[in-house]
């Protein structure tokens, strides 16, 4: 089989899949195998399992193409591997069954050549294969900017919420974490020994400082930003 100039064939261009979902990573080998590539798996291992280590067998194995997954268990973030990994030559693409678009464009600003849903039509997937295969865009600008203007607003957003929540007294952050373990104010308040009114005052106050309208939203301001309450 022939393809454009300078381009490999596929039985030359080699694919590694890391992917910790056996099933999934089954079925894309079997796909692309069909499909000429020559394929290899990378299993994520079930403990001690680091981005490092996985960069190393994944490099081990001179992949063209990386198919990558974000979510990989016990070795964390997949977007911690995309940037040694484009750095070392290599294309990553990254399929995911996350719908968050702000890790999408994280992926994307680390260097990912494009990011596809793990529920999209597998045509899609065997189409970016096929085009950066022959050296083709799989991305446009607008779409990658898109996706990094995504990631660029979020983080900005949780360094706001982090420092909102670092202007909360110490007694305000007890309440807060209190709130985090599900206690009401009633609960809080015989635990200790205040008056009810007290604590709804320190609610409040930790609502107004978190630009939030109800316990349910500073609890998931501080669950967002992976705050924990003072010991």
């Amino acid at each position: 089989m022939t393809t454009g100039a300078g381009s490999p064939s596929r039985k030359d261009y080699r694919i590694v899949l890391v992917d910790d979902h056996a099933l999934f990573s089954d079925s894309m080998e079997l796909t692309l195998t069909i499909e000429g590539y020559d394929v290899r798996p990378v299993a994520v291992p079930e403990d001690n399992a680091t981005p490092a280590a996985l960069v190393s067998a994944v490099l081990r194995l001179r992949p063209r193409l990386v198919l990558l997954d974000l979510d990989l268990g016990p070795a964390g973030d997949g977007a911690a591997l995309i940037e040694p990994l484009t750095r070392a030559g290599v294309d990553v693409v990254v399929l995911t069954a996350s719908a968050d678009r702000s890790r999408w464009g994280e992926a994307a600003r680390c260097g990912a050549r494009k990011v596809l849903s793990k529920a999209a039509p597998l045509r899609e997937c065997l189409a970016t294969v096929r085009r950066l295969q022959q050296g083709l865009a799989v991305t446009t600008v607008e779409e990658r900017e898109s996706l990094i203007r995504h990631f660029m607003a979020d983080r900005a957003q949780a360094h706001e919420q982090r420092r909102r929540l670092s202007a909360l007294t110490a007694r305000e952050a007890q309440v807060l974490g209190q709130l985090m373990l599900g206690r009401t104010v009633r609960e809080i308040a015989q635990a200790w020994l205040v008056s009810e009114a007290t604590v709804r005052t320190q609610v409040k106050a930790v609502l107004a400082k978190l630009h939030v309208s109800s316990q349910v939203a500073a609890v998931g301001v501080a669950r967002q930003t992976g705050w924990s309450a003072p010991a």
